[in-house]
């Protein structure tokens, strides 16, 4: 009886998109990524018929694990995260094909074990297969993993060929341009360039892939996308969470290493970037690199572009938290800034003059994420300068998370005799629209990279391009210590310093997630 006989949901599955029969490894197996979002998403891969019929998932870690307990566990895992319902018909098929291998991740002996328990999957199989390895381990790890996969020889596995092997490898991408210049050297040593996939996941949202639809196919957008148009641009990544139990990690990483760099600036160059020739891969990473060049070195010191703080115990909720101070894990003085706010200037001819202010932080008044933009304000004007009209400048808010959308704010003629007016909301919500049970972002972005696609996934000198801007900036701050470090209570939209660096050109943050 042939696998489709045995599973009929696997009908077609290796149609899709071109998916080739597929070996995952996921390094890090145990860790809380696979567990949260690496495992559910596979599942909901198989059960929306998008993975090959060919599929199998091979984990790897420190700790000795069976094989049938690495399967309980997944299966625990996914029923618990998984945003589709849990189908035990389904779940049979991938663990008839899941396994575990354990070892050191800089120990040759343990990719040989690899090695044999993929040739034991190719056997099974009856063919050869693709190789995706998923690194989601510590960053200190990271070298270790790509080496002794170069030096093993699964890297080079049927290169040139459509099941040539990759490598998905997951954020921090380097601590600064040192560390990333080194790390895409240790890269480039064991894999070209096309089979290394630098994931955000931030890119896999849907709002965030809709950026270049509203951008480009909408065309009352493009024409006002310029200097002459746009008065400034906002973009907010908060969150209501401090740093929980993750303290130890947190305090070596900081709000601007640990968003900004990556997730925000993504987001800057989409939402900024000159429209690529077509949307090929290559087009698109190659005018987010330029326009992350064309970005303005940050002015350091006091007055200058960027503002750092920590939280003090404040109301999160409606109760009472604790201070970045006292959380778990943290010392007692302790520089790790849990929010930043920048004021980014892009030198070229689109954007010249325009400030995108970015900002992100722990403990803030609520979770959201989005990216604003205000259009200028006519000087003259029907309406201009007539008290009795309550005009408000027009803003398109793209809301990324966590109710994903889009939103228009334009003037309205209030009804009756009255001339009077007020701003409205043109809005629409993908959850009302779509349906709430969208694919989530590792679903994507795993999927792609299986078929090779790399529109969504960074390249390597787009990473060294972001680091190149924020280096300066995190040396200067580790040289300072607590010196200019501000604070801000739980709860709050952040420090006084982040409303004074828009203050400065007229601006003032907009309360975001309204």
């Amino acid at each position: 009886m042939s696998e489709t006989d045995r599973h009929p949901f696997l009908t077609g599955l290796s149609k899709h998109r071109g998916a080739q029969p597929t070996c995952v490894v996921i390094f890090g197996a145990s860790g809380d990524l696979a567990a949260r979002k690496l495992l559910p998403a596979l599942y909901n891969l198989v059960v929306d018929s998008l993975l090959p019929a060919d599929f199998h998932l091979v984990g790897f870690g420190r700790k000795a694990v069976p094989d049938a307990e690495f399967r309980v566990q997944a299966a625990k895992d996914i029923a618990r995260f998984s945003r589709r319902e849990f189908r035990p018909d389904i779940w049979r098929h991938i663990e008839d094909h899941a396994s575990y291998v354990a070892g050191g991740y800089d120990e040759p002996a343990a990719y040989e074990a690899l090695k044999r328990r993929i040739a034991a999957a190719e056997k099974a199989a009856g063919r050869p297969l693709q190789l995706v390895f998923y690194v989601s381990t510590p960053p200190t790890v990271f070298e270790a993993i790509l080496e002794n996969l170069g030096r093993s020889g699964l890297a080079a596995r049927n290169l040139g060929t459509p099941l040539e092997s990759k490598v998905i490898i997951e954020k921090p991408f380097g601590r600064d341009l040192a560390s990333a210049v080194t790390l895409n050297s240790v890269a480039a040593r064991n894999f070209r360039e096309p089979q290394v996939f630098r994931i955000d996941h931030y890119l896999g949202k849907e709002t965030v892939q809709d950026l270049l639809v509203q951008r480009f196919a909408n065309p009352m957008f493009e024409p006002l996308w310029n200097r002459h148009h746009v008065d400034h641009v906002q973009i907010t990544v908060a969150e209501e969470l401090g740093v929980g139990s993750r303290g130890g990690y947190y305090d070596h990483s900081g709000a601007t290493r640990d968003m900004l760099q990556n997730h925000t600036m993504q987001l800057l160059a989409l939402t900024a970037m000159e429209q690529p020739r077509s949307l090929s891969a290559e087009h698109i990473r190659d005018e987010k690199v330029k326009l992350l060049e064309s970005v303005r070195p940050l002015r350091l010191g006091a007055g200058g572009d960027a503002v750092r703080a920590q939280y003090s115990e404040g109301l999160s909720g409606g109760e009472k938290v604790p201070g970045y101070l006292a959380e778990k894990d943290i010392p007692a003085d302790s520089a790790t800034e849990t929010f930043c706010a920048l004021r980014l200037m892009i030198e070229n001819s689109r954007w010249a003059g325009v400030p995108f202010y970015m900002r992100s932080g722990k403990r803030l008044a609520r979770r959201v994420s989005e990216i604003a933009i205000q259009f200028k304000q006519p000087e003259s004007g029907l309406f201009a300068g007539d008290a009795r009209y309550d005009l408000v400048p027009n803003r398109l808010v793209i809301q990324i998370q966590p109710d994903e959308g889009t939103t228009l704010v334009l003037n309205s003629k209030v009804p009756g005799l009255e001339p009077r007016t007020q701003p409205v909301r043109l809005s629409f919500r993908y959850a009302t629209t779509y349906g709430s049970n969208t694919p989530e972002a590792y679903e994507r972005l795993i999927l792609d990279a299986i078929v090779g696609d790399r529109t969504l996934f960074i390249r390597g000198d787009e990473t060294e391009a972001s680091w190149r801007l924020f280096t300066p900036l995190l040396d200067s701050w580790a040289s300072a210590g607590r010196s200019g470090l501000e604070s801000y209570a739980a709860g709050s939209w952040g420090p006084a310093g982040a409303d004074a660096l828009l203050g400065t050109h007229g601006h003032a943050w907009r309360n975001a997630g309204r």
